[in-house]
């Protein structure tokens, strides 16, 4: 048996809806590439963090069917969960920043494979969208009061894993913000709340609220 933590990332204000994310505090106890892949599908959840220095919040990220060199909701509820300073990805460190009930990361664009950012007309558009089959990486994105930086989103990995819709994405809202260069609020999936806001150089720093699910 391997303990680990859930978390649920970019909850909405009342603590509802969010991202779970699994989190396992000793990557020691799987050091193999193919355990850590195991696990991930065993656990089902769209990201898995395995720390292999918790003390420095050095990070391996994976789904079931890939390791990820960066992603935002694994790297918001890590830095939560272990009330980090920083973290240490494949791709970078990671910038954190605590505020009230509102946990900050800052990150790089392209850490992250890059995502298809499809427009559509309306709010309704997006919410009324069958999941595409396999293939690109999907944001799809509507304003819902542009002039307020409001966004609501969607998105598809289209890896062809279990993970057909993800409910969060911290990696495709940091890339939503870069392309439109503006702070965001996005309402994404069921009703989870990320929220963006360009930095200088590149820099992109995106935050939401954390919640503890349970330790197993």
């Amino acid at each position: 048996m391997i303990d680990f933590d859930v978390v649920r990332v970019f909850c909405g204000p009342g603590g509802q809806f969010g991202n779970e994310l699994g989190v396992i505090r000793d990557g020691s106890v799987v050091p193999a590439d193919a355990g850590r892949l195991e696990v991930a599908r065993e656990l089902g959840f769209s990201e898995t963090v395995f720390l292999d220095d918790a003390a420095r919040g050095v990070m391996d990220i994976w789904t079931p069917s890939m390791r990820l060199p960066f992603a935002g909701h694994p790297c918001v509820g890590t830095a939560w969960l272990l009330d980090a300073a920083e973290l240490v990805t494949r791709s970078g460190r990671v910038g954190v920043r605590h505020d009230g009930e509102f946990t900050w990361i800052t990150a790089r664009p392209e850490w992250a494979p890059t995502r298809t950012l499809r427009r559509y007309d309306s709010a309704a558009a997006v919410d009324a969208l069958e999941v595409p089959p396999p293939g690109a990486w999907i944001y799809a994105w509507a304003w819902q009061d542009e002039a307020a930086g409001r966004v609501r989103a969607r998105a598809f990995p289209g890896r062809g894993d279990a993970i057909d819709e993800d409910e969060a994405t911290g990696a495709a809202a940091i890339q939503l913000t870069a392309a439109l260069g503006r702070s965001l609020t996005i309402t994404q999936g069921r009703g989870s709340q990320i929220m963006t806001d360009p930095r200088p150089d590149g820099w992109i720093e995106v935050g939401g609220r954390v919640w503890q699910h349970a330790r197993r």
